[in-house]
């Protein structure tokens, strides 16, 4: 049985969707939980508490503790004064869920670099600014469960998305080196891919679908991924109580000797991106150290490796 009896959670953007859903679920199996929401509307417009204050009283008359918090993810004074905050009521915080996310859609030719940026702050600026914030708390307890969250438009793409889908996508690339750096203190991090029906995917999915894709057969996954027993590292894709795990590979490649041009590169290209044989690449000097073997190979010339 996963529980979560004595440990502290942050959900962002808990006021409504998945991360109401999230932290229901959380808070249903012991934990405590800060349910942050700024209370804007899709695009990033607005304030209002009223949401967050809503899921707090879910959580309570539940019998659960929560509170509400209405800190703006990009911005890192607001996120660490929620962060005082939780630890001046809980004395603890061991598990950040990064869901705060908005939305705004237009073709790159059609998009105002304003927009294109508010989504990125929000998106990576704000999870990024919760990671910092919480980071040296897990690190001093030896224990944390941090879920970034991506989107098949960052792994994927999707048409009008630039914006949210390279926000997306930069969420496996901060995942990847706070393992790195968290393994040591037993701070897992992994990455959510949900496809879900919720205010942010309205008008993307049809009326028929809503059911299938409701936020609550997503969450939970996400209770998994920052389980005691959780994996780390893994990004997890979700939707309509389907899950996979999605994987980044390298093919074999191969090593062109003597005059490499764009031309011999050209020649190759079929052997470059054969599938036989790809593996994944657990650090990236672990690349480096595969060319640079490759090379010495074929030249004869031995490495201190």
């Amino acid at each position: 049985m996963i529980r979560f009896d004595n440990r502290v959670a942050i959900v962002t953007g808990a006021g409504i969707g998945l991360g109401r859903s999230h932290a229901l679920g959380l808070a249903a199996r012991g934990a405590k939980v800060v349910v942050n929401d700024l209370g804007v509307d899709a695009s990033g417009v607005g304030c209002s508490s009223a949401a967050a204050n809503a899921v707090v009283d879910e959580i309570e008359a539940l019998g659960g503790e929560a509170f509400a918090n209405g800190a703006d993810v990009s911005n890192s004074e607001q996120v660490i004064n929620m962060i005082n905050q939780t630890m001046q009521r809980w004395g603890r915080i061991d598990i950040l869920v990064n869901n705060a996310g908005i939305l705004r859609d237009k073709s790159f030719a059609k998009m105002s670099f304003d927009d294109f940026s508010k989504v990125v702050d929000v998106h990576l600026t704000g999870s990024a600014n919760c990671c910092h914030s919480v980071w040296p708390i897990m690190q001093e307890q030896k224990y944390g469960r941090i879920v970034l969250t991506s989107s098949a438009s960052g792994l994927y793409g999707n048409f009008g998305q630039s914006n949210y889908g390279a926000a997306k996508a930069a969420m496996v690339g901060l995942m990847n080196v706070l393992h790195h750096e968290g393994v040591r203190d037993d701070i897992r991090v992994n990455t959510l891919a949900p496809s879900a029906a919720t205010r942010m995917t309205h008008n993307l999915v049809p009326e028929t679908a809503l059911d299938l894709l409701a936020p609550e057969k997503i969450t939970p996954g996400l209770l998994y991924l920052v389980s005691e027993d959780s994996p780390t590292k893994t990004i997890l894709s979700a939707g309509a109580g389907c899950f996979a795990q999605t994987r980044i590979f390298e093919t074999e490649g191969i090593m062109i000797q003597g005059d490499v041009t764009p031309e011999t590169v050209a020649q190759n290209w079929k052997n470059i991106t054969d599938p036989a044989g790809q593996t994944e690449i657990p650090d990236a000097f672990t690349q480096t150290r595969k060319y640079a073997k490759r090379a010495a190979e074929a030249y004869d010339i031995k490495l201190n490796w």
